[in-house]
């Protein structure tokens, strides 16, 4: 029997949610045997060479290529996992929807304090960047997502559990502590 193939990915975020899953310790050993990394920092594949049956997504959306990405994984994934605040809620990046994208890109290249060296005060218009977003959008309202890993970043063991279930078949126990804080 082949085994489960999972692909994970970092959208707009800080990539807590990859440390977290590798906070899993000495049963990455034990993953690793589980099932196949295809697409996926861990195993530094830029494209889907395969169909996959678990994809794990940390970040929002916050500009164009996070959106092609989120679709690709959505198009080449059997089952789609949005963990973390960023992905779930758009998390401290989305900090930013309440200001204009031209207020955001000034006060980044313009007139922010840490700003040295501009002083043609000129805000990069690349073609080849990412055309940022008036805001930033939390996973599932870009695509369906299947399952939700809440935290920033969920635990290690919330998120070893969460793909030990999907890997399994079992249905996915969020203990009680995950959504309520007493």
């Amino acid at each position: 029997m082949s085994k489960p193939i999972v692909a994970t990915t970092s959208l707009a975020g800080c990539f807590g949610c990859h440390m977290s899953l590798l906070d899993i310790d000495d049963r990455i050993l034990e993953l690793i045997e589980l099932v196949e990394f295809n697409k996926s920092p861990i195993d530094d594949i830029k494209k889907f060479s395969k169909e996959c049956d678990i994809g794990f997504i940390e970040g929002g959306c916050c500009n164009s290529e996070n959106v092609h990405v989120l679709r690709d994984f959505r198009e080449h994934c059997k089952i789609l996992v949005a963990v973390g605040e960023c992905a779930i809620m758009g998390g401290l990046p989305a900090m930013r929807n309440g200001i204009s994208i031209k207020e955001c890109l000034e006060e980044a290249y313009i007139n922010g304090t840490t700003v040295v060296g501009n002083t043609a005060k000129i805000i990069p218009d690349d073609p080849e960047l990412p055309i940022l977003l008036d805001k930033v959008y939390p996973c599932h309202e870009v695509v369906k997502m299947d399952y939700f890993l809440p935290g920033c970043p969920p635990r290690a063991d919330l998120i070893w559990e969460a793909l030990t279930a999907l890997i399994s078949g079992d249905e996915m126990k969020l203990p009680y502590e995950v959504f309520k804080y007493d």
